[in-house]
């Protein structure tokens, strides 16, 4: 292989890193998209804080026309939470025979939240030879690190997970789906209603591709799938976090009154019929300034194991996994491709194309 070339779909917080990892890594950024208009038609050096690049940011409906044309290794996606927002840049990808990775939650396992819009993804990457998946934090954090614990234990009746992170670290998009800014009864009605349905309801609003999963609503499908654990029942509840003071939000542009949302805590809760139950809750809001980042996980069985992580820097430990994650995508077969479904993530301490084997 040649250095690897990529393309940067997404030119926000997320990106100042990726791209330059991708640098740092041996590879080079060939394209860039964005639909912001404060953001197209800079150079993507201005964007990473260095020399500029001679590569500037294209209009995201440019893109399809650019990835045809220049064909790069794999397109790194960093825009949205939700599969259904990213269906564009991902079926573009697709539809170009491009491989494309992103850190949308979602995807990490969309196929138990939006199983219809995963395999119409899938049938078209299969079709023009390219993998799509998802990664990020949750990929080592709430996956990974998880999984090769349970192989150090004799038995598990419970596996409990709860990890913060702070949404003024991911822009705008993330913010407004924890319900950050919002009062009570916004919450209420615009987050917390879409979880007090019956089953079938939920079961009829995923297949309709319609239903809202919090974070750990896929990531506990990506776990049960790695450990080999059928799944008979999830449930997901998500509760407003408030503060007792004002907060200013620079993402929300707002200063969040006291007693309002300043983002949520989402807890899903996994019964297998293996007798596992995974119980894991992420909260993401808004920081008071003595608050942290922390990912708590403990694994209760013969014999009990924990482990805490306290103040990870989340941000930087995303686009380090996605971009380390680069190779396996490219060495994946066709098609809509989870990484419970590729080797534990490694460090890459050579170029990544050294790491490439088709």
């Amino acid at each position: 292989m040649s250095t690897l070339r990529i393309a940067q779909y997404g030119c926000g917080k997320m990106s100042r890193y990726s791209m330059r990892y991708v640098y740092e890594k041996g590879a080079e950024i060939v394209a860039a998209f964005d639909m912001n208009p404060a953001v197209i038609g800079r150079d993507i050096g201005s964007i990473m804080g260095c020399e500029n690049k001679g590569i500037l940011v294209e209009d995201a409906s440019e893109a399809a026309q650019t990835l045809a044309r220049l064909k790069p290794d794999a397109c790194l996606v960093t825009t949205m939470s939700l599969l259904r927002d990213l269906r564009v840049p991902l079926m573009t990808c697709a539809q170009c025979g491009v491989n494309a990775i992103t850190i949308c939650e979602e995807a990490i396992y969309p196929m138990n939240s939006s199983p219809a819009l995963t395999r119409e993804i899938d049938a078209l990457a299969k079709r023009n030879g390219c993998t799509i998946c998802g990664t990020g934090y949750q990929d080592v954090f709430w996956g990974n690190l998880i999984t090769t614990l349970a192989g150090a234990m004799h038995t598990i009746r419970k596996i409990r997970g709860k990890s913060s992170y702070n949404v003024e670290d991911y822009g705008i998009a993330l913010a407004k789906a924890h319900g950050a800014g919002l009062d009570l009864e916004a919450f209420d009605r615009d987050i917390a209603s879409a979880d007090n349905i019956p089953e079938s309801q939920r079961k009829a609003l995923i297949e309709k591709g319609e239903f809202l999963p919090s974070y750990m609503w896929n990531v506990n499908g990506w776990l049960a799938a790695r450990l080999g654990l059928t799944v008979t029942g999830q449930t997901q509840k998500c509760v407003p976090m408030t503060h007792s003071s004002e907060l200013k939000s620079s993402t929300l542009g707002m200063t969040i009154p006291a007693g309002y949302a300043t983002g949520m805590s989402a807890v899903v809760t996994t019964e297998t019929q293996e007798g596992v139950t995974i119980e894991s809750e992420c909260i993401g809001k808004v920081y008071a300034p003595d608050e942290v980042d922390r990912n708590d996980w403990t694994l209760m069985g013969e014999p009990d194991t924990q482990v805490v992580i306290t103040q990870p820097a989340t941000v930087e430990l995303t686009c380090a996994t996605l971009v380390n994650r680069i190779p396996d995508l490219i060495n994946a077969a066709p098609g809509y491709v989870t990484t419970d479904q590729m080797p534990v993530n490694s460090y890459r301490v050579k170029p990544l194309d050294q790491y490439v084997n088709k």
